[in-house]
């Protein structure tokens, strides 16, 4: 006869145990979880690849003057050269560059000013941001004053100014950048670090008798990282987009130095004459990376949202 089970029998039976969801296992399930986002980050990595690996994967160096004839300028796309070495999938320039090679470089100027400009902007900006709402009251009043009176210009404006006095040159458009961008990451530290102050963790590192910098670079500044994150990504895209758009007037990167906006500026006088591959390719290169950063930096947003509900 069978004998019934007790209770405290089947309840020392094991059960699976479910995978414990981690919060970065629980970021990248939701972040892969957009399509679009996806595909925008494996553009961004694809475009990052082949601007980093430019001087392996290009097949002319276009800024070597050695390896260029002046009788293959402006040939059409699929074009080859005088001597029939090379083809030219994307055609050439007015200099005889090969223009796939010129965007793979160009691509590297753009994204190392860009990057260098938007990393220096976040430590400048979120440090100014943390110390205003750290300490309040008049410094607060005055760091703030100073970042709204910054945002109040047009960002091509104040950098074109910046420009006219320091003159071309990649470290000048970088200075120029920063200068542009740094009020929005000090704006959004502040914000964020206001809501931080008042928590438990920073009343107990205040009692523990801990450096204003500990408290606010080792405790605080880490739970203010989501939205400044999502600030980068977004002004990553401004940064290129606006860089570009110096070149394109002639006050940004050199000749020497050409980055996609130089590129696209370079073609631009041959658009009416039909050849208007000389600046259409760099520009869809240009679109490209722009359009995949926002869109990795657009579900950034939706991810680190704190009310983000899975």
């Amino acid at each position: 006869m069978n004998t019934p089970v007790s209770a405290s029998a089947s309840a020392t039976v094991p059960t699976p145990r479910a995978k414990e969801q981690t919060p970065w296992r629980r970021f990248l399930s939701d972040f892969f979880a957009s399509k679009l986002a996806t595909l925008g980050l494996v553009m961004l990595v694809v475009i990052v690849g082949a601007a980093l690996l430019a001087p392996w994967i290009a097949p002319q160096n276009p800024y070597d003057l050695a390896v260029l004839d002046i009788m293959d300028s402006k040939l059409e796309p699929g074009s080859e050269s005088g001597d029939g070495a090379m083809h030219y999938w994307l055609g050439t320039d007015g200099q005889a560059r090969d223009l796939f090679s010129a965007i793979l470089y160009g691509m590297r100027t753009s994204l190392l000013v860009a990057t260098v400009s938007v990393l220096a902007a976040f430590g400048i900006g979120a440090t100014v941001g943390l110390i205003a709402a750290y300490f309040g009251g008049r410094i607060d009043a005055l760091l703030m004053r100073v970042v709204d009176i910054q945002l109040s210009f047009p960002a091509i404006l104040v950098a074109l100014m910046l420009l006219a006095i320091l003159g071309k040159g990649v470290d000048k458009v970088i200075i120029a950048l920063i200068v542009v961008q740094w009020a929005y990451f000090a704006r959004a530290a502040r914000g964020a670090a206001l809501v931080e102050r008042g928590k438990e963790y920073v009343e107990a590192a205040r009692c523990m008798s801990l450096s204003w910098g500990r408290v606010l670079f080792r405790h605080v500044l880490p739970n203010c990282m989501p939205p400044l994150i999502v600030i980068a990504t977004i002004d990553l895209a401004h940064a290129i987009a606006l860089e570009a758009t110096l070149s394109f007037l002639g006050v940004g990167v050199p000749v020497t130095e050409p980055s996609l906006g130089m590129l696209i500026y370079n073609g631009f006088e041959y658009l009416l004459s039909g050849q208007y591959w000389i600046s259409f390719f760099p520009g869809i290169a240009l679109a490209l990376a722009i359009i995949a950063i926002n869109l990795v930096g657009d579900h950034l947003r939706d991810v680190l949202n704190p009310r983000h509900e899975n």
